[in-house]
């Protein structure tokens, strides 16, 4: 081994970079009292040669971190029974943190993590720097990625549902009615499964020869108000769809306020389908037809994931995905033209 690529101790980095073994330890240990010139000479110095540890690491806390891009809906909720459920099988307290819309956790974050020191870190619908995935790996802190945002890096865990085909089986559920003006509210651009979910749309109008019709593809953000906006811009239409895919259930909440303000009746007039099936939608009027995604399953799964990784086990597999399914309610019927 080189030197270049030999593992520094605290003290010979601290050398090299000409400040105090202190400073050092404060980066190593992502505390935020460094200058960022100081911290990105010490971050550089490490990436090059390396960092040895001159003492037994100290054994992480009995803890989950949790961490969301929103604390908002039923989503949320879901996920936190999945997690807990097997947390506490084994003892585990889990710790819960809120992104605020946000799908990239700051770096003030990650300093409490470094010194809750948990078991491993599920981050969900949202993803880390490179920086951070390094300080976590130098801590030895697993993290497994639920319902990525992104497509993970390959050396990331992560588990998600089967979007494509979520998407591609709503869709056909509304053609099979006999609807051909079908629109489609999707998440946010650089969200995976948004455009996993477009694709199965716009892959099942293709085999129905039905042309997607750029007009009736409402770019939403996940949210109920993106779902309200979008759906009363559509259905303002001189020829408004006869169906929309709400490419989850808040926008698809959403749509029925739209609808409601239009006077639209669903589905008499408007068939509504969503996407995740989240407990409160059976509670609609009419209760939401909707795609199954099994939040609480795939929790449980990236949890269990997590726990291996912390034991120092193998994982057989790095990507998880479960599979999606379509629960028909009262939100969804034939056109008018074809039910009168």
């Amino acid at each position: 081994m080189t030197a270049e690529s030999s593992p520094l101790t605290i003290a010979q980095l601290a050398e090299l970079a000409g400040v105090s073994t202190a400073t050092v330890s404060k980066v190593v240990n992502g505390r935020s009292e460094v200058s960022s010139e100081t911290r990105a000479a010490v971050e550089e110095l490490i990436r090059r040669h390396g960092y040895r540890r001159q003492r037994r690491r100290s054994m992480p806390t009995a803890l989950v971190e949790l961490v969301f891009h929103a604390l908002e809906g039923d989503y949320p909720v879901e996920i936190t029974k999945g997690v807990a459920a097997v947390a506490r099988e084994h003892e585990l307290t889990v710790a819960i943190s809120d992104l605020r819309r946000d799908h990239t956790a700051a770096g003030a974050w990650l300093e409490g993590v470094l010194r809750r020191r948990p078991s491993g870190v599920i981050a969900v619908f949202s993803g880390l720097t490179e920086l951070q995935h390094e300080q976590l790996a130098r801590r030895e802190i697993p993290l497994v990625l639920l319902d990525p945002a992104d497509a993970p890096a390959r050396n990331i865990p992560s588990v998600g549902a089967g979007n494509w085909n979520g998407g591609l089986t709503a869709t056909r559920h509304l053609l099979e009615l006999g609807h051909r003006r079908i629109a489609v509210i999707t998440g946010p651009d650089s969200a995976l499964s948004s455009r996993a979910r477009l694709d199965g749309y716009r892959t099942a109008l293709d085999m129905a020869g039905v042309p997607a019709d750029p007009e009736l593809i409402g770019r939403g953000d996940f949210f109920i108000e993106g779902g309200l906006a979008e759906a009363y811009r559509m259905l303002c239409l001189p020829d408004r769809p006869t169906a929309i895919f709400a490419t989850n259930d808040g926008q698809a909440i959403g749509v029925y306020h739209a609808a409601h303000r239009l006077g639209l009746r669903i589905p008499a007039d408007l068939s509504v389908i969503g996407f995740d099936d989240m407990p409160s939608v059976r509670w609609a009027i009419p209760p939401l037809t909707t795609i199954r995604q099994p939040l609480a399953e795939m929790a449980a799964a990236a949890t269990s994931m997590l726990l291996k990784l912390a034991n120092g086990e193998q994982l057989s597999q790095s990507r998880v995905e479960l599979a999606t399914d379509l629960v028909v309610r009262e939100s969804t019927a034939p056109p008018r033209h074809l039910s009168s």
